[in-house]
């Protein structure tokens, strides 16, 4: 397989090229012209001539198709009738070019941020050194920082995943040819010990061809709990101490007087194990399983530092002195051999006793473990003080650049990470919370049918339960299963907390809340299982509850909901126990799903507005959490422009927000992707906190008026597609894989909350890759255009003058900014083209016609509008970055699309060969991990 020599001059859709920056992005083009060659001789090697042509036939006929040279129906044509023996391994190829190809890019990104750097150059948006110079720009006040960082937090949520489907080894393959091709950046032809670099390349790339890309068997649980947690040694442990290191330091020295984040301000989350909304496969063995393994990992990393530090700390009493702390320390270990290292037994104490802390909490011991018979450490803070006292007597005694270094990270380590490693969040639907307290009430005599309440009278019955200590259960009670599994998953957690401690897991999700019975229905299960103690004088309750707002309806009512609970003595007592604060979660994915993309958006906008208000009446702290997923049709895009797009008052010093799919591995690989994707979370929450970015001034309630009409308008074009049009849903499961996806081994989650084909009941991740597959990728953009197009024709004012409005808005705020420029980029990525041939598969002609004739209109419609509205001649002129790769992969798209057709007709033709399915689950992978935001 081989790269194009002739990039840069041929139209993709609506992008163009030209040959402006050829230049500044050969060194991308030669790695790939590298890689791609590479894999090219690999191909050859393993599976033929014959093979290795069909492989180059069809990436020359995508080329051609590309520079309107050759009809697609060609391509298609090349794969009809193909054995399934041959298609496998073509699959592969396009699949793994598309793996290297991401591979390159990353490596360029961060090459041309190296040259930036190193031309002394002005910091670029998004980085931390940026943010510095718009803060000392703004000469805030100290008192001011100092209030709105209270309790300052960004977190991004690690969530599992259907598309995120490949294996450790592929992973750890892939990072070593990252590794191999920074060398050659360097201009390294050797490795370090001496081996040919590209003979090295060769070695890799051989070891990712003959390794499967994805499982034979149904993804577990566990694997998903594995592959969120191979980040952590991968890029977490490396780049979040620094950064908070660095942040701290930073900010102190601008406001020394403020004391600026006393707690880490990075860090991380997690939902995998702990979120069964509509996956009955998370039990409390998982719940335990989830948050040991996160707890392994993080006193594993310690002991090896631990190791490390012996080592390297030699330093002689004969030749330096010590502090008293460390000399007291150090008498813990009364080894003759290091009698006069008074570090090397201080740091033996402190592995002895964190040995004996994983002895105590873990089910497994880590590796490099030492025995002394020492107590171990009941809490992180005790760790933290042996580390500190390591470190102050390094500094009293010369030793500052040692301590400087691998301590510094390692004491950093620890306060961020402590035993827990992350927070495993927990989330259930609010129906099984009403259904399991109804049974706990009825058991317990209190009220034989709570379901058939009406509000009021259910939240009198809740505030009852919560003022008193009496427990509803005792050991015989006869509940169902569903009762007695979703408590055992709650007591796991309660595990959880008392053996990791309470960040473990800081928070319960309800999702679908709809009421203030919701709120303390969830309050009640936490209080069965002794998380939560609302009827003394000073509450408990370490698991904070978080009503999740999803549909546009929801997010709608949202503020009055919460200010409804707020207004509850016993709730609000239990709000006063977390220090004043409450985190509400807003979904993006189920507000898109309902209303469309511009509707959903602006409800999103519209409920944070309310939201922050109603807490500041209330005189609480808020943090929202933003349900994001990995694609723009699931809140998507770029973080640090989305996060500066927040409305005024709602990032306030603290951001939760999920990370999905194959986007997790595009942001957090590697050290370097990790921390430009990491620093670009903590600069926009620091500036949406302390600067006025949303920019509208006393023109924000006309643009809010405008963008209220807009959304009506959009919500009506997109509810009468998919909600209105008369088979529609036989369409969708017609025309994308979504019913494969279900069916396929993809993900431990089910596709569907309820065992029905309805829309409503879908997920929004099989519903967003279904027609991210197709390349319609409709939950992107659909609505948007019609929208725009009938408000500028629908007011008093001429049709320039709203146009002018329009380009105003686009121009000075971040908000419709960004709304725009990431539905463009799904635009761009989209292939109505390549779509029409997923439309084939609709075996009805009339309803083929009808639905895909609509969608073709209202993409055009859109693209026509976002040109109009920016002035722009391309979709992705505001990114060159995306451009690129546009115009340098999706070439190698076409043949895995067509294959994918191919598959899915003879699937569903009753072909149940094997090798189809695993055909159909690679094309799936492939075209996932070459969108990179695809679900």
């Amino acid at each position: 397989m081989a790269a194009p020599t002739d990039a840069g001059l041929e139209p993709i859709g609506a992008v163009h090229r030209t040959r402006i920056g050829r230049e500044a992005t050969e060194p991308m083009r030669e790695d790939i012209r590298l890689l791609g060659a590479i894999l090219g001789d690999t191909v050859r090697e393993q599976n033929g001539d014959e093979i290795f042509g069909l492989v180059e036939r069809a990436r020359v006929a995508s080329f051609q198709v590309r520079r309107s040279e050759l009809d697609r129906t060609e391509v298609a044509r090349m794969f009809a009738g193909i054995d399934i023996h041959e298609a496998i391994p073509v699959i592969r190829a396009f699949s793994h070019f598309a793996l290297l190809a991401n591979l390159a890019e990353d490596i360029h990104r961060e090459r041309r941020r190296a040259i930036h750097v190193a031309a002394a150059e002005p910091p670029q948006d998004s980085s931390l050194a940026a943010t510095y110079l718009k803060l000392d720009a703004a000469e805030l006040d100290s008192a001011a920082v100092a209030d709105a960082l209270t309790d300052a937090l960004v977190a991004p949520v690690i969530t599992a995943h259907p598309t995120e489907t490949r294996r450790r080894t592929v992973f750890a393959t892939q990072h070593r040819i990252g590794e191999l091709m920074w060398l050659r950046c360097e201009g390294r032809t050797k490795t370090d010990d001496g081996r040919d670099l590209e003979t090295e390349l060769r070695r890799q790339v051989l070891m990712l061809w003959q390794t499967a890309l994805v499982r034979v068997s149904r993804l577990q649980i566990s694997d998903e709990i594995e592959l969120g947690l191979r980040y952590y040694p991968a890029a977490f442990f490396d780049v979040i101490p620094k950064i908070n290191a660095e942040v701290r330091t930073a900010l102190r020295a601008r406001w020394p007087g403020a004391n600026l984040l006393d707690e880490p301000i990075l860090r991380p989350g997690s939902w995998i194990g702990g979120d069964r909304d509509g996956n009955p496969n998370v039990t409390g063995d998982v719940v335990r399983l989830a948050t040991g393994s996160a707890a392994y990992t993080a006193l594993a990393h310690y002991l090896t530092e631990l190791t490390a530090l012996e080592q390297e700390l030699s330093m002689s009493a004969r030749l330096v002195g010590v502090s008293p702390g460390l000399a007291a320390l150090a008498e813990a270990d009364q080894e003759p051999a290091r009698a006069d290292e008074p570090y090397r037994r201080a740091l033996r104490v402190i592995r002895a006793r964190l040995t004996a802390t994983a002895a105590e909490i873990l089910d497994h011991r880590p590796p490099n473990g030492l025995d002394l018979g020492l107590p171990r450490y009941v809490a992180p803070g005790e760790l933290w003080a042996d580390l500190d006292t390591v470190d102050t007597s390094l500094r009293e005694h010369g030793g500052t650049l040692l301590a400087d270094d691998r301590l510094a990270q390692l004491r950093e380590a620890a306060h961020v990470f402590g035993f827990h490693l992350c927070g495993l969040d927990m989330r259930q639907n609010s129906d099984v919370h009403e259904q399991v307290v109804g049974e706990l009430l009825a058991w317990a005599g209190v009220h034989p049918d709570y379901a058939s309440l009406d509000e009021d009278d259910r939240v009198a019955v809740l505030v009852g339960e919560l003022g008193t200590r009496r427990p509803l259960l005792s050991e015989r009670a006869a509940l169902s299963e569903l009762a007695h599994g979703e408590l055992a998953v709650i007591e796991a957690a309660a595990h959880a907390v008392d053996r990791y401690g309470q960040a473990a897991v800081p928070n319960y999700v309800i999702s679908m809340c709809r009421s203030v019975s919701d709120f303390l229905e969830a309050a009640i299960l936490l209080k069965e299982t002794g998380l939560l103690d609302a009827s003394g004088s000073t509450p408990y309750c370490p698991v904070g509850i978080v009503p999740l707002f999803e549909t546009i309806d929801d997010l709608r009512r949202g503020a009055s909901i919460l200010g409804a609970a707020l207004e509850i003595p016993a709730y609000r007592a239990i709000v006063a126990a977390r220090g004043d604060n409450q985190e509400v979660m807003l979904g993006y994915s189920d507000s898109n799903k309902d209303g469309g993309y511009l509707a959903a958006n602006w409800a999103l906008y519209r409920a944070e507005l309310d939201i922050v208000e109603t807490s500041r009446r209330a005189g609480i702290r808020l943090r929202f959490f933003h349900g994001r997923g990995g694609t723009v049709g699931r809140g998507g895009g770029p973080s640090y422009q989305a996060i500066l797009a927040q409305p005024p008052g709602a990032v306030n010093g603290s951001l939760r927000l999920t990370e999905q799919g194959e986007v997790i591995a595009a942001k957090y690989a590697e050290p370097r992707m990790a921390r430009r994707n990491l620093e670009s979370l903590v600069a926009a929450t620091l500036e949406g906190t302390l600067l006025d970015v949303e920019g509208l001034g006393d023109a924000a309630a006309p643009a809010y008026a405008v963008l209220d009409d807009l959304a009506v308008r959009a919500q009506r074009a997109y509810v009468e597609l998919v909600h209105e049009t008369p088979g529609f849903v036989d369409y969708f499961l017609a025309s994308t894989p979504v019913g494969e996806i279900g069916a396929m081994n993809i993900g431990s989650r089910p596709t569907s909350r309820k065992p029905t084909s309805s829309i409503a009941d879908l997920r929004a991740i099989p519903w967003v890759l279904a027609w991210s597959q197709s390349r319609v990728m409709l939950p992107g953009w659909y609505g948007t255009g019609s929208a725009l197009q009938e408000w500028i024709t629908a007011g008093p004012e001429s049709e320039a003058d709203r146009l002018a409005t329009l380009h105003d808005l686009y121009r000075r705020w971040p908000f419709f900014t960004t709304v725009l420029s990431n539905m463009a980029q799904v635009l761009a990525k989209s292939d109505l083209g390549l779509a029409a041939h997923y439309a084939e598969l609709v075996p009805d002609e009339t309803l083929r016609r009808t639905v895909f004739d609509k969608i073709v209109a209202e993409h055009q419609r859109t693209i026509t509008m976002y040109l109009r509205i920016t002035g722009y001649d391309d979709l992705l002129a505001d990114n060159p970055a995306l451009a690129r790769s546009v115009f340098n992969r999706f070439p190698y798209l076409e043949p895995l699309n067509h294959l994918q057709v191919e598959l899915l007709r003879r699937y569903r033709a009753g072909d149940d060969d094997e090798l189809v399915r695993r055909g159909i689950l690679l094309t799936m992978n492939g075209l996932a991990s070459a969108l990179r935001n695809s679900g």
